[in-house]
């Protein structure tokens, strides 16, 4: 059993630490702006959350894995009405029944400048029971606001059987 939490805490700690360190890529812009793409053509309504929201933080990437203690990390860029303004770092730690791994976007749309200026204060995280929308065609015609923030995610690919809790916290770098 000690083997496996060792095991398990290794392999949350290298996700967590696979990001890069936090500052300004426009390589992470470019990738940004391809999930852009992605999120719109798996979903064309989505197009509304971004013309609307006063602001959205995009993670091209977020890897997540996990055996009873997991994790997950990526590093997005965000935008405020519409121009790239710097740069995020995601973490997660999760515990429960975990087995896995799974790679993900995910968009968080920030519906006015408090909600925007609270996530750029640098310790914005989210609670366990933060819901996020599963992007398909359609989906975000229903999804809406909580709290002034949206979020959307989209798999990529992996497989993940979860049931843990645990909380994202996010960072935030101006370009």
């Amino acid at each position: 059993m000690t083997g496996k939490l060792i095991s398990s805490l290794v392999a949350a700690c290298l996700i967590l630490g696979a990001g890069t360190a936090l500052g300004w890529d426009p390589a992470g812009e470019k990738n940004a702006q391809a999930a852009i793409a992605e999120f719109k053509r798996a979903d064309p309504s989505m197009d509304a959350f971004f013309k609307q929201a006063y602001g959205y933080a995009i993670f091209p990437e977020i890897t997540k894995g996990g055996i009873g203690i997991g994790g997950a990390g990526g590093d997005g860029t965000v935008f405020e009405q519409g121009q790239s303004v710097g740069s995020s770092e995601m973490s997660q730690v999760t515990v429960g029944l975990q087995l896995g791994g799974q790679t993900y976007r995910e968009a968080i749309f920030f519906k006015d400048k408090a909600a925007l200026d609270n996530f750029k204060g640098g310790n914005f995280e989210f609670a366990a029971g933060a819901s996020a929308v599963a992007v398909k065609s359609g989906a975000s015609k229903t999804a809406d606001y909580n709290h002034g923030v949206a979020i959307f995610t989209m798999a990529e690919g992996g497989l993940m059987f979860e049931a843990s809790i645990g909380g994202q916290k996010f960072s935030y770098a101006p370009k």
